[in-house]
């Protein structure tokens, strides 16, 4: 019964928001390969002008995981795809408001972004809320233009790969592990090796292996903000000389950001529409989402009853679910 009037009071809440939002700036719908997506019109332009800029948010841990509807390497993929085809859309403001997340993830989007730009001469203006570090930097880098609060927590440019040992307490309670490998190095980041049977050879193996991740992200750094530098000429900010200095992990403020030449302008949401439009050479422009519509059939998955792909429940709870041995583009904040 209690798991009826919840599904009841779920029901009608998304019903009221779902109508309420048919009110609220709801346009045509979009198609890409199948799929359905709802123009939803954040900020009408003042002179009723054609031109559109397409708001990509980017909330939360980035991760390529499937989570209704669809992963956010997907959405935002498929977002891009949409603004790409719109002949009205001249440019796309990607807001930013995660700690990071996983590392090919944030490549792909990353990649996303990048050919988006190179192919269809649309600039892509980044928008950092309260928190766009390390993944999160990560997928801003590639944009042409990058505006950050003053108050915005970003950088923390690094890699993070964690695993956590039990052994101590497993002796403790008397439990034994037993395990068998075909080779030496098949039980790397083991949960339940003793840390002093940990040969060295892996640890340099692992570490090898966050290096290479990390050159990875600098060149990333290095190529976006050049590339960023040479579109905008003077308007731009360059990295300062000795910018690899400051990404050993360490996290900035947008204002740090700014002096380090990691972020071009302060601002806020309204501050990267006005530079989205100078830099796509237009004077106004409705601001507008594309959103995924509702489907009724999706909830019934909180019960296990269907395999449909719907939306996602949020609870209020974001906690990020980080597996052993697998490398993140991740604020270590996230994890206290």
């Amino acid at each position: 019964m209690i798991v009826a009037v919840l599904l009841a009071g779920l029901l009608a809440i998304t019903w009221l928001s779902n109508l309420g939002a048919l009110f609220k700036g709801f346009g045509p719908s979009a198609q890409l390969g199948g799929k359905l997506y709802e123009v939803q019109v954040v900020k009408p332009s003042k002179d009723g002008a054609s031109e559109r800029i397409v708001l990509v948010e980017i909330e939360g841990i980035i991760t390529s995981l499937g989570s209704a509807p669809g992963d956010l390497v997907t959405r935002v993929k498929d977002q891009l795809a949409l603004a790409a085809k719109d002949d009205d859309v001249k440019a796309v403001i990607l807001k930013v408001d995660s700690p990071g997340g996983e590392v090919l993830a944030s490549d792909d989007i990353y990649r996303a972004i990048r050919e988006f730009q190179k192919e269809h001469n649309k600039p892509v203006v980044a928008s950092m809320g309260s928190l766009a570090a390390s993944g999160g930097y990560y997928v801003s880098a590639p944009c042409r233009w990058i505006v950050a609060n003053e108050l915005t927590l970003t950088g923390s440019i690094g890699v993070i790969m964690q695993s956590l040992n039990v052994r101590g307490l497993m002796d403790k309670v008397g439990v034994v592990p037993v395990t068998l490998k075909s080779g030496k190095f098949k039980d790397m980041l083991s949960s339940t090796k003793k840390p002093e049977d940990i040969p060295p050879e892996e640890r340099q193996m692992l570490q090898k292996l966050i290096d290479e991740v990390y050159g990875r992200f600098q060149a990333v750094v290095e190529e976006g903000r050049g590339e960023s530098k040479k579109s905008n000429g003077a308007d731009g900010r360059a990295l300062v000389r000795d910018w690899k200095d400051y990404a050993d992990g360490r996290i900035f403020s947008g204002k740090q950001a700014l002096e380090l030449g990691f972020v071009d302008e302060l601002g806020t949401l309204d501050t990267a529409i006005e530079r989205a439009r100078k830099l796509a050479g237009i004077t106004d422009s409705a601001l507008i989402r594309y959103q995924p519509p509702f489907d009724f059939g999706n909830l019934f998955k909180l019960l296990g009853q269907s395999d449909a792909k719907g939306v996602k429940v949020d609870l209020g709870l974001d906690v990020p679910r980080l597996q052993p041995g697998r490398p993140y583009f991740l604020s270590p904040s996230v994890l206290h």
